[in-house]
């Protein structure tokens, strides 16, 4: 008798952990939500935008074929840029919040000329924009603003930083 009611309590304890991990697998059910919300997102903003999307697989298929590509980072130079970037990129910063007109203010004083002038005078030049992770809007800014301004092969690269360094793609640094 006195075994069993010393084994009460571990038997007690081990049907709420049981319980506590069924919770916890509902959990998933959520996190789905979640991903829903944040992929309809990423389709409406392609779909606004007129633009292509990359995955990381695929940018770096194209990076190491060494086709001309111009890479745009469009985080903070000072914040981000400078301390790791995708091999070979620029940086442009652009907002996070929707961009409906140029603003010299959110794209840290750069004009939409300046713009241009980094895209280059080839309408057709391929052009894959990124920021820091799908969630982040900044490369949706790019993309968008580059297909407004007639480039017609622009990819967003949702992913951005996190999911090339995450897929241990090597990044650089600003010396």
């Amino acid at each position: 008798m006195k075994f069993i009611k010393s084994l009460l309590p571990i038997a007690v304890l081990s049907a709420l952990m049981f319980m506590m991990v069924g919770c916890l697998g509902n959990d998933k059910f959520e996190q789905e939500v979640e991903k829903e919300t944040g992929a309809i997102k990423l389709t409406r903003e392609v779909q606004r935008g007129n633009y292509d999307v990359i995955s990381t697989a695929e940018l770096k298929k194209v990076l190491d074929s060494n086709t001309e590509v111009l890479v745009v980072d469009t985080m903070p130079y000072e914040a981000s840029f400078k301390k790791e970037h995708i091999p070979g990129a620029k940086q442009f910063l652009f907002p996070i919040q929707d961009m409906v007109e140029w603003d010299v203010k959110e794209t840290d004083g750069k004009t939409e000329e300046q713009f241009v002038e980094l895209l280059g005078p080839d309408k057709n030049k391929e052009i894959i924009i990124y920021c820091g992770f799908v969630k982040c809007t900044r490369s949706h800014n790019g993309a968008a603003w580059a297909k407004k301004l007639g480039y017609t092969n622009v990819k967003r690269y949702p992913g951005g930083i996190f999911a090339w360094k995450g897929a241990k793609n090597p990044a650089e640094a600003v010396k």
